[in-house]
């Protein structure tokens, strides 16, 4: 069975999709559990999958209600009856400000707040938990959280429910696309779960790092490694899980590129895809990240900041900073000239460029990939997700760019995305072999402003190249 009809075939039945809906709505309200599940995403994507089946929506509102009347009322449950052991269990003995975050939200606003705090995300999972440690009424608490899961679930259903409805009929899809949708949606949703819970399982206090450290110190031959990189702090294992993934998911990509002399079936399916949309808008803007991401560009974003670094004498951050870029330049230099794979077009600044792998993807994952690295070591651990989801926001469109002015195929995409978190997790492994000085403080607003005027005017006065 072609990998296309078998991934179409495990789309999920009615009932299966009314029970997702049922199952993330109470795991997305229940007590702290809710804090490391990306619910809004899983639940908007089942209820796009629920409407492009057109399943009944009253089904599905009534599996999100009774949901999160469940998780709410299991957390409450919890608080009321089981105070003390509560808090001296994993999550809430290792984050206390936690339930100091929700007891505060519940002071201020009383009764009002398992209302209120239903539809405020930090406090959404802690409130209900809190509102049972202290003693709020039952039937207070009941009524408010029957009333607000009312709202909630529609609120929250409805959205990817008309997604699901509409795209068929306005994009006029042609079958074999629904299924590479399919997977891009189920791609944004595995890099919801690594950001928001897999990553801080790979810190000191998550159960991952935990069981590989209780196992590697019973291994003579992995336990001096083990201790020799942890004189420092923690042992970077996220880094290391980043270059065994990366390195490996890229050597596995690139045989299968190999094996194919021409464009693969999805690459056909994605520039059917853009074709169906592009538009002198897209065509724009992708000639726009073009010049971003080109050499001029990158030089023009990253000039402020390395003349501070040299002039702050930041000579480590500096030479990581230029390694880096360096190495990816290399390496994507030696891997088009290795493959020689043709482009879908080549305009003539490309002209004698190959397709494999993108450098502006890898340049991109690069440059945005260290500076969420460099910005989230200086920020609290509970806040640094945000820091990563905001880097993949600014490489996304870079990537996509390539394909809305049609000189790269999707395959090039992956494979120069896979490229730059290769050489991301080299830098970083070698920046944290020993303890850095702190970046601060950093004229942040003064050199973002100044990256902002060199690229506007590369962008607005020189070509491609």
């Amino acid at each position: 069975m072609p990998l296309a009809d078998m991934l179409q075939s495990l789309t999920p039945s009615p009932p299966i999709i009314i029970c997702l809906v049922l199952v993330i709505s109470l795991v997305e309200s229940l007590a702290l559990v809710g804090l490391l599940v990306p619910g809004v995403v899983l639940i908007t994507t089942a209820a796009s999958l629920a409407g492009h089946q057109d399943i009944g929506l009253a089904w599905l509102i009534g599996a999100a209600f009774i949901g999160a009347v469940l998780g709410d009322g299991i957390s409450f449950s919890l608080g009321f009856k089981h105070r003390e052991q509560v808090t001296q269990r994993w999550p809430l003995s290792q984050h206390p400000e936690w339930l100091g975050r929700g007891a505060r939200f519940f002071e201020r606003y009383g009764i009002w707040s398992v209302f209120i705090g239903r539809f405020v995300g930090p406090v959404r999972p802690i409130i209900p938990l809190v509102a049972g440690m202290m003693q709020m009424s039952p039937r207070t608490f009941v009524w408010a959280n029957l009333t607000s899961a009312a709202l909630w679930a529609p609120a929250y259903v409805l959205p990817g429910y008309l997604l699901g409805r509409t795209w068929q009929h306005h994009l006029n899809l042609p079958p074999g696309l629904e299924t590479a949708l399919l997977i891009f949606a189920a791609i944004v949703v595995a890099l919801a779960v690594i950001f928001s819970w897999g990553r801080h399982q790979a810190t000191r206090h998550g159960r991952l790092y935990r069981a590989i450290a209780g196992s590697i110190r019973r291994l003579p031959l992995l336990r001096r490694p083990w201790l020799a990189m942890s004189q420092t702090g923690d042992v970077p294992l996220a880094s290391l899980l980043l270059l065994v993934i990366a390195l490996g998911s890229l050597s596995g990509w690139t045989l299968l590129i190999i094996a194919h002399r021409g464009p693969l079936e999805m690459d056909l399916m994605v520039q059917q895809l853009f074709t169906m949309l592009q538009s002198d808008f897209s065509y724009l803007a992708g000639n726009i990240f073009a010049r971003i991401g080109d050499t001029l560009g990158i030089i023009a974003l990253m000039l402020p900041w390395m003349a501070w670094m040299l002039v702050s004498k930041r000579w480590e951050a500096l030479l990581h900073w230029c390694g880096a870029f360096a190495g990816v330049a290399l390496l994507n230099t030696v891997g088009k000239g290795l493959f020689g794979r043709a482009r879908p077009e080549t305009p003539d600044y490309l002209m004698g460029s190959y397709s494999y792998p993108s450098a502006h993807t890898s340049t991109a994952v690069v440059l945005v990939g260290l500076a969420a690295a460099f910005v989230a070591a200086e920020m609290p651990r509970q806040k640094r997700f945000w820091v990563y989801w905001i880097a993949l926001a600014l490489a996304l469109p870079m990537a996509l760019s390539r394909l809305a002015v049609g000189v790269h195929w999707f395959s090039d995409l992956v494979g120069g995305a896979l490229l730059g978190l290769v050489v991301c997790a080299l830098t970083l492994l070698h920046w944290q072999q020993q303890p850095r000085p702190s970046m601060r403080p950093c004229p942040w607003l003064l050199l973002s402003a100044a990256s902002l005027v060199l690229i506007s005017a590369r962008v607005g006065l020189l070509p491609p190249v």
